[in-house]
């Protein structure tokens, strides 16, 4: 009985942690690759596909079929947390975290937007409106 209710425990903590993770669902995969055609939403590309959050999920994006597109991973990489393809110059998504309002609470934390002294993204999380975290 213990170890039913252990379990079953464990399953429940996993499912309500993919709610509010970057896990995109097989079934939600599956309606994105056919709606999008099996192809890169920037440059027609069929090869490297990845499934990206069209409003970053940093920046309160969800993991729903409205938020998810294909990109091939050349122009994902690119794209980063932004709403522009760098190699292709075209639009792929939205950006609220260009001073737009974002869609997530104030007092949940986000990744910091600074970059560190390499040149790599602050992986500091942060409440602050601007952001940036308290090094930035």
């Amino acid at each position: 009985m213990r170890k039913l209710f252990l379990l079953l425990t464990i399953l429940f903590l996993s499912a309500a942690c993919f709610s509010q993770s970057r896990y995109i669902s097989a079934t939600t995969k599956k309606i994105v690759f056919t709606r999008d055609g099996g192809v890169c939403k920037c440059c027609g590309s069929s090869l490297s596909l990845e499934y990206d959050h069209i409003t970053p999920f940093s920046c309160g994006g969800t993991s729903t079929v409205s938020n998810i597109q294909l990109l091939c991973q050349k122009c994902n990489r690119s794209k980063s947390n932004s709403c522009v393809c760098k190699i292709h110059g075209r639009t792929v998504g939205t950006n609220c975290c260009d001073g737009k309002k974002s869609t997530q609470s104030s007092n949940v934390s986000s990744q910091c937007s600074g970059t560190t002294k390499k040149g790599l993204r602050c992986k500091n999380k942060t409440t602050n409106s601007s952001g940036r975290c308290h090094l930035h």
